[in-house]
């Protein structure tokens, strides 16, 4: 591992100058091109789990020569920050396999799981990134705070209508991302879990919301925020500030890389091999604790298409083979509450990612871009998670139930308006905090389906 940080902003400053469209062709689309053809790298267009294992070991090879001749591109300065392979290898080894989340009794440990893993997954519930407005966000939070099966919590960006186009790098950031906080805090207290570890600050859209609630009584030390990279292999300096912000702070650092399939990468092997070196590069520039697994479709949006979660099992069975570490997958449905093709749509993302050796995240339900989530897709991405762990499922039968539930929502991906569904307040009761009844039979109507599919494993 590089240390101190500053060694890598010095990078940013004194590495190669290009321009943003001869890093895409000259570092991305050209030699992830060559790696698929060299490597011989493939996909079964319809299945979602990659079952060739020596595939796999050469898509991570793959992967690790994509880091080491692109490296990571700056684009607040415009320059390569590059890395050599021992530097590479070095700080991927020295990854966290444990990690602790949260404190007391609420805390929990994530860990690096296995392919096959019959560790139960940790179940980290919420709708990041959804923007939701203040007058529901409270109760929308502990809809998935209070499910017992819930490990760890998240949210989406904390709205106000009239202050959306000034709030980035303004006082008011400062103040909405210590409302964000305030109000998990008080969600947590509620649901009488205050100990509960947090994924927090997704109103900040700077640094400087990052450093507003850098303290005790919003993020601890063991709660975590995100340092991310853009599409492709692309860092920024706000982003590089949160990195030196929480290197100093001491919080958990989520990596995040939402490589598009379809985009410069090409179809999903050369997407892997993208999120493969994103992965890798981010344990350096963005010092990553563990990663959000979360590729996307360029077209579809949603990690429930057949083509992202090949790239989600594909990439997370690359690393439990040759470089354990702590894995998130992700879970972006293109449906939103109160349909039953939401409730498919995280069966089928669930499953694959569960047996391919990742923890799950979500549910970003409508593509995250509505505050059309709830607690009980949540809790259901849950089930599904410890029923895959619970049976034993392999990666054949797994795909074998995916076959089966895909067909129940793959139409979503052509309608015009997608499915978004409806608002939280619209799905549950807000006085009890609990699903309405027609929400709540949907539920029981797919939980019976997926048992009759084969996996039958649920308490």
């Amino acid at each position: 591992m590089i240390n101190p940080y500053s060694e890598i902003w010095k990078r940013s400053i004194t590495g190669r100058h290009l321009e943003k469209p001869d890093w895409d062709l000259e570092h991305v689309v050209l030699p992830v091109r060559r790696l698929v053809g060299e490597y011989e790298l493939s996909w079964d267009k319809q299945n979602p789990i990659p079952l060739d294992a020596s595939m796999l070991d050469r898509l991570f090879t793959a992967g690790l020569e994509l880091a080491e001749s692109s490296g990571v591109y700056c684009i607040s300065t415009g320059r390569v920050i590059r890395f050599s392979q021992d530097e590479i290898i070095s700080a991927m080894y020295r990854s966290p396999r444990r990690l602790r989340m949260g404190v007391g009794e609420d805390a929990r440990w994530l860990f690096a799981r296995e392919v096959e893993d019959s560790r139960p997954p940790i179940i980290w519930a919420g709708n990041p990134g959804a923007p939701t407005p203040e007058e529901i966000f409270l109760l929308c939070v502990k809809s998935w705070m209070q499910e017992p099966i819930v490990d760890l919590a998240t949210c989406g960006c904390l709205t106000e209508a009239q202050f959306e186009k000034e709030i980035t790098g303004s006082l008011l950031e400062i103040q909405a991302t210590r409302r964000e906080l305030s109000l998990l805090r008080r969600a947590l207290d509620e649901v009488g879990r205050p100990g509960m570890g947090l994924l927090a600050a997704q109103t900040a859209v700077t640094e400087i919301g990052d450093l507003a609630v850098s303290r005790p009584d919003f993020i601890r030390t063991n709660d975590s925020h995100l340092t991310a990279m853009f599409n492709e292999l692309i860092i920024d300096r706000v982003n590089m500030a949160r990195v030196q912000n929480s290197v100093d702070y001491g919080m958990r650092n989520a990596s995040l890389a939402t490589v598009m399939v379809g985009g410069l990468g090409g179809d999903a092997p050369g997407a892997a091999v993208v999120q493969i070196a994103s992965l890798m590069l981010a344990n350096l520039v963005c010092r990553a604790d563990y990663h959000l697994l979360h590729p996307i479709h360029i077209r579809h949006v949603a990690t429930s298409t057949i083509p992202v979660m090949w790239v989600q099992s594909a990439v997370a069975q690359a690393f439990a083979r040759n470089a354990p570490c702590i894995i998130v997958a992700d879970i972006y449905p293109k449906s939103g509450a109160l349909t039953k093709e939401l409730l498919y749509e995280v069966a089928a993302n669930a499953i694959a990612a569960a047996v391919s050796g990742c923890h799950l995240e979500g549910v970003g339900s409508a593509d995250g871009a509505l505050p059309n989530g709830t607690g009980l897709e949540a809790r259901w991405m849950g089930e599904v998670g410890y029923a895959v762990a619970r049976q034993e499922l392999t990666l054949e039968k797994a795909n074998l139930l995916i076959s089966q539930i895909y067909p129940k929502y793959a139409h979503v991906f052509e309608l015009p308006g997608g499915n978004p569904g409806v608002r939280f307040d619209q799905a549950y009761d807000i006085q009890t905090i609990q699903p309405v009844p027609q929400w709540l039979q949907m539920y029981e109507d797919v939980k019976n389906d997926i048992m009759n599919f084969g996996l039958d494993n649920f308490d």
